[in-house]
């Protein structure tokens, strides 16, 4: 393959999917952060806003933080060529963003030979579904979205920013 050229890691020489052999990269130290937003209705903002974001399923935050951090763990039980990591750092944070937003913010470190962005993409999403779920008596139009990887370092190459 041309220098420079990019192509899909997890297919192997005959085009069939395949996990990573990882076996030959450095240990290094990795971290990675994502992002995804739940934007509620004006109308659902608002009570959630009044009831200081509990639902009568309980704490939205605190319930979200939790799935989500099992998410980070369980990452490579959902997706199928994930290596399973060990998670040294994980830390969920869930605050509104603007009026009608609430912002979820996932960040994940280990020690390994590959990175935990997807781990991180994992956290975020599994958050912001939980949200869902414990909002939806409210209302089905609840939106999650957009979600996104806002940084990784680590590995060959490093993106955006992780802290």
């Amino acid at each position: 393959m041309a220098a420079g050229k990019k192509s899909l890691t997890h297919l192997d020489a005959a085009g069939r999917p395949a996990m990573v052999d990882v076996s030959a990269k450095a240990v290094t130290a990795r971290e990675a952060r994502a992002e995804c937003r739940v934007r509620f209705p004006k109308d659902v903002a608002q009570q959630l806003r009044k009831n200081g974001l509990r639902s009568v399923k309980g704490g939205i935050v605190d319930t979200a933080v939790i799935a989500g951090t099992m998410a980070v763990k369980r990452t490579h039980e959902l997706i199928p060529f994930c290596h399973p990591l060990p998670i040294e750092g994980c830390r969920i944070a869930i605050d509104w963003d603007g009026e009608h937003s609430l912002r979820i913010e996932c960040q994940v470190k280990t020690t390994h030979r590959t990175g935990v962005e997807m781990e991180a993409l994992t956290g975020a999403t599994v958050a912001a579904l939980t949200v869902y779920d414990m909002c939806k008596a409210l209302s089905h139009s609840i939106v999650i979205g957009p979600a996104k990887l806002a940084g990784k370092r680590g590995g060959k190459r490093d993106f955006g920013e992780t802290s």
